[in-house]
């Protein structure tokens, strides 16, 4: 078979398993009580299934399996024990989101849980080994930093899939399009020849874009079944060990060649940046307001939009255009290698931050405020 049919071959098992695995996740969640019933912290209104991870985790395992048996990704899992070191990872980081959607633990222990799961990526050989820093150069890290570096990358990543996963079909709408701006951006490098093969990089990228999809359709609003932090967590950690096979590993100067993007390593960094600033932005608001980083609030990104008057499914789609909008960024530049064709992109930011300001519903809401 092609590349092109091995490829479409794992997206839809991923993606088909995913949505074939959730409803049987959900009646089985009703049965044994994880539900998560509405309260003043959350926005949804009805009694909710969660653990809807154990479908995208059971859908993960079956396209690495799938995977292994195609010529494309043969090298993949013959040359290396990374992968293996992806499944262990994310056999344990499922598990730690699993148990406190049945039962909350407290959050050092979710941390360690996280820690753990980034240990044995690093064991395993899934981390980074250069960093190019703009206009900085290339560094080589040392064998005594990457261990930490791995673990923060994946425990930051993780965090950030989780705290923004607070809207019905939210989390796996931006880790969508971000996988699959970074699957596209990570071919582009295996066609310059700067990643190898055996780089299980775009293949991981690829997975969780299929485990997205799969689950956008039950968790979309109104959701039938939550991801939970065992679906968020493991799309976390899947995020977190592409970026680090992909980016770094590369040498040679690549992605177009403008701006500040001759750094792979930045390049999640910009398709993920809504929910990395969300999360950055939590950690400093929270910090000041001297509460523990990992107590929950009413004021991210998601609650601040519906508070300007957004509904529920429009703060999502404002939300998955910033996403799509930043992905453009990267990728246009990456593929065409022309600078100025991000000039469609920002006025399209433009628009899209007139259309969050000042929307109907907005302009309502603060009328009704000012009566």
């Amino acid at each position: 078979m092609s590349a092109a049919s091995d490829t479409l071959i794992v997206l839809a098992t991923a993606t088909t398993g995913t949505a074939v695995l959730t409803p049987v996740a959900r009646m089985v969640a009703f049965k044994i009580g994880a539900v998560v019933t509405p309260d003043e912290r959350r926005v949804h209104e009805r009694p909710t299934a969660t653990l809807g991870g154990a479908a995208m985790f059971l859908a993960f395992l079956a396209s690495f399996a799938v995977a292994s048996r195609l010529e494309t990704f043969e090298q993949v899992f013959t040359r290396s024990s990374e992968p293996l070191g992806v499944v262990i990872g994310a056999a344990i980081i499922f598990l730690v989101g699993a148990v406190d959607d049945l039962r909350p633990v407290s959050a050092p222990a979710k941390i360690a849980g996280q820690a753990l799961a980034g240990s044995s990526l690093y064991l395993l050989g899934v981390t980074l080994f250069f960093v190019r820093i703009p206009f900085g150069g290339l560094w080589g890290l040392s064998p005594d930093i990457i261990p930490l570096i791995t673990v923060f990358w994946v425990v930051m990543m993780a965090n950030a899939i989780n705290f923004i996963d607070g809207l019905d079909g939210l989390a796996a709408g931006i880790v969508a399009i971000a996988a699959g701006a970074f699957y596209l951006y990570s071919q582009e490098l295996l066609d310059a020849g700067l990643i190898t093969p055996a780089n299980g990089g775009p293949l991981i990228a690829l997975v969780g874009l299929g485990l997205c999809l799969g689950f956008l359709p039950h968790n979309f609003y109104p959701a039938r079944i939550f991801m939970g932090d065992s679906g968020a967590l493991l799309l976390g950690l899947l995020m977190a060990a592409s970026t680090m096979t992909v980016g770094g590993r590369v040498v040679d100067q690549f992605s177009g060649q403008v701006f500040f993007f001759f750094a792979p390593m930045l390049i999640p960094l910009v398709v993920l940046g809504v929910p990395l600033f969300d999360t950055a932005w939590a950690t400093v608001r929270r910090a000041r307001s001297g509460v523990p980083v990992s107590q929950a609030d009413k004021f991210h990104l998601h609650h601040r939009l519906m508070r300007l008057g957004h509904g529920h499914r429009r703060s999502v789609l404002i939300l998955w255009g910033w996403t799509a909008l930043l992905s453009g960024v990267v990728l246009f530049p990456t593929i065409t290698g022309d600078g100025d064709g991000v000039v469609p992109f920002v006025v399209a930011g433009l628009g899209l931050l007139l259309y969050t300001m000042f929307h109907r519903g907005v302009r309502n809401t603060r009328e009704t405020e000012a009566v």
